[in-house]
């Protein structure tokens, strides 16, 4: 049996990590680029080995170049995928809702943003092969990087006549409820793209797949959205590792 606190304290879970904000207490040393030997800086390593002997850190530090004042680059690059997932963090399109997720300036959410569409663009085919997603494994399996994320995620596929994914975008990250996910957002990028439907999912970084009310209540209104703009919302995917269920089949 779980027992509640009923404690008035609240509790504090500190952050261990080496690398932490700068702002966040100057009592933590935090790695800067200027303390590393010269063949240890990123800009230096990705020229003397080139691409791959970068960690992904180090990559996004090339990327953004610096970091803030209150920020060193090499402090902002871990953060940010310790906080977006190095995975989600690619599927974003959005920087604005990007730089005030990771508290991060907007040119430089602007260069993260403008960096992966070119990796998108050029890997947007699988094997030079169109994605194709008929059934609900199918989308399970286009979505699956997902689940390694800490945080909640909403992610769209949006689909052509012919149930070819023509654009694939994460739409939010934080819990999802009513409240938060709008339809516009889900249904912008499928007039932008010219979708005709749309697969939804998100995560459960509890590792349970239930579908929780509000999952019912967003998937109620976003089928609603949908019949109103003739863009079919033709499922909803509570994912997790080892499995997912539909939202929709809960429903129906």
């Amino acid at each position: 049996m779980v027992t509640m606190n009923t404690g008035v304290t609240p509790y504090l879970i500190q952050d261990h990590d080496a690398i932490t904000h700068e702002y966040h207490s100057p009592k933590h040393y935090v790695l800067r680029v200027r303390d590393l030997a010269p063949n240890e800086k990123p800009r230096e390593k990705l020229l003397r080995y080139g691409p791959s002997g970068l960690s992904s850190a180090e990559l996004i530090a090339v990327v953004l170049g610096v970091g803030t004042r209150r920020e060193e680059v090499m402090a902002m690059s871990q953060r940010i995928l310790k906080e977006y997932g190095d995975r989600a963090i690619i599927h974003e399109t959005n920087p604005t809702k990007l730089a005030k997720s990771l508290d991060i300036p907007q040119g430089k959410a602007c260069q993260l943003v403008a960096c992966f569409e070119l990796g998108r663009r050029s890997f947007a085919r699988q094997n030079g092969k169109p994605r194709y997603v008929r059934t609900a494994r199918q989308a399970y399996e286009c979505v699956q990087d997902m689940t390694s994320s800490k945080k909640e995620q909403l992610r769209g596929l949006y689909l052509n006549t012919r149930y070819e994914v023509i654009h694939d975008e994460v739409i939010s990250v934080g819990s999802l409820t009513a409240n938060i996910v709008h339809p516009r957002e889900v249904f912008q990028p499928a007039i932008e793209y010219g979708a005709v439907a749309v697969i939804v999912a998100h995560n459960h970084p509890s590792g349970t797949p239930v579908p929780t009310e509000d999952d019912k209540e967003v998937t109620r209104q976003l089928m609603e959205a949908g019949k109103l703009l003739g863009i079919d919302l033709i499922d909803h995917l509570v994912v997790v590792a080892d499995g997912y269920e539909s939202v929709m089949e809960g429903l129906s």
